[in-house]
């Protein structure tokens, strides 16, 4: 994050804060002080001292919470469009794992890490929950770009060429929580991939150190009705049923994917106040199947939203994904009132900060959070007419759209231009690799 975070108000022709929900606010301003909101006012009421403060105007623009992608491999933007149309066993076992045990290592999770952060602050991404090997390259492109990150610690059975055991991730795991402790904008979890992959040693341990440092567990869970189907032949007991006998099953679990659920599985994810990471646009290109958010919803179950990696999305755009969610649960439900364009947007925000355990500090434009925000251009003639305002949000705009990007404070990303980052070396960087796995292909 910034040290210096300048005093400033954006004047806009509309402030969404996203609580209260559905609020859209004409002809508002956001006073940013230190690099936190001091207030949210209709611009004619602003005082003489904050009429004093540089500002930014953007008299056609839609501003809201920036937005929190719950669900990434980041480095994995490397491999976008790499191999596609594939089934998931097939997509990574014959096509994924075998290309990253080539070629991953510290220079390109950090290349791959910055070309994904790059793309989520033009698309008015402040905060993501990073899943992948080499944490301490993930984390030291997010510090060099000042974004906000969870960074989630990867636990696996399989060797690879960040750790070569199950208990090597583990130990890796723990030496790099405690050197990003004290690092402003980033928290750690623990990652173990998913239950067919993870042993039960492997999970314990991850329960135990968990609940020492207080970090929450980010799986992989539920992901296909394959996966429930295989784990129920081989061993008689469910993905969930065995997580839940492991101890996972608590608040501090941030479950992803989660498209075979029973009715029985909803109501014990609800007693237990589960949050869902939820994946539409990788879920239908890989014919995952389909989360059933109106049902979790309905059982008061936190659900936010999560792009997955740019190989199986093949985007990191915010914007369509809340889109998508909100399309594929009114044709998966038959019903064209579930998910409307405001719950849709606080699933891109609100329910992600709640989901990071950061939802008193980001998720909404309210005063004493932190000032990251987003802006949008409603200036192109495919916004007229302009009716409403949030729906042309969620069903209109896209990444592209995204003009400004604040964190923190901080303009990382404005009109093209990116404050922090040199992106004609990031191209060249990332032209390299493009070479590299091409050649070996």
């Amino acid at each position: 994050m910034s040290n210096t975070p300048a005093d400033f108000v954006i004047c806009a022709r509309w402030v969404v804060p996203v609580v209260p929900s559905g609020r859209v606010l004409p002809n508002h301003s956001i006073v940013v002080r230190q690099g936190r909101i001091e207030a949210i006012l209709p611009t004619d009421a602003l005082s003489e001292s904050q009429l004093s403060l540089p500002r930014t105007d953007l008299p056609r623009h839609l501003v809201t919470a920036g937005f929190v992608n719950t669900h990434g491999h980041a480095a994995m933007t490397l491999l976008r469009g790499y191999a596609d149309d594939l089934e998931l066993m097939d997509w990574l076992t014959n096509h994924i794992w075998p290309v990253e045990g080539q070629w991953v290592d510290d220079s390109y999770v950090y290349d791959g890490t910055s070309l994904a952060i790059a793309e989520m602050l033009s698309g008015g991404t402040t905060c993501a929950a990073d899943s992948y090997f080499f944490p301490n390259a993930v984390a030291r492109a997010m510090c060099d770009q000042s974004f906000r990150g969870q960074i989630c610690m990867p636990v696996i059975q399989f060797p690879n060429r960040w750790a070569e055991s199950e208990h090597q991730h583990v130990e890796k795991a723990l030496q790099f929580h405690d050197s990003v402790r004290d690092e402003p904008g980033i928290t750690t979890a623990f990652a173990p991939h998913a239950p067919y992959t993870v042993s039960d040693e492997g999970f314990e341990a991850v329960v135990s150190h968990a609940n020492e440092f207080g970090i929450p567990v980010h799986l992989h869970l539920n992901e296909t009705a394959s996966e429930v189907a295989t784990a129920l032949k081989d061993t008689g007991q469910s993905p969930l049923a065995r997580i839940q006998a492991l101890g996972l099953l608590t608040t501090h679990l941030q479950a992803v994917h989660m498209t075979a659920l029973s009715e029985a599985e909803l109501q014990l994810i609800a007693a237990h106040n589960v949050h869902i990471a939820h994946c539409p646009e990788s879920n239908m290109k890989l014919a995952s199947g389909i989360c059933p958010v109106q049902a979790l919803l309905d059982h008061g179950v936190n659900v936010a939203l999560g792009t997955d990696g740019a190989a199986s999305n093949n985007d990191l755009d915010m914007l369509g994904e809340a889109r998508s969610a909100a399309l594929l649960s009114k044709v998966s439900t038959l019903d064209a009132t579930s998910i409307s364009a405001a719950d849709a947007l606080s699933m891109a925000t609100i329910n992600g900060a709640r989901l990071l355990g950061l939802e008193d500090n980001i998720g909404s434009l309210e005063p004493g959070k932190s000032a990251d925000i987003t802006a949008v251009d409603f200036g192109d003639i495919n916004f007229a007419p302009l009716y409403n305002p949030l729906s042309q949000l969620i069903y209109v705009a896209s990444g592209q759209n995204i003009s400004h990007t604040w964190i923190a404070g901080e303009c990382l990303y404005q009109d093209g231009d990116y404050t922090r980052l040199d992106i004609d070396d990031l191209s060249r960087r990332v032209s390299g690799w493009q070479e590299k796995i091409q050649g070996d292909v």
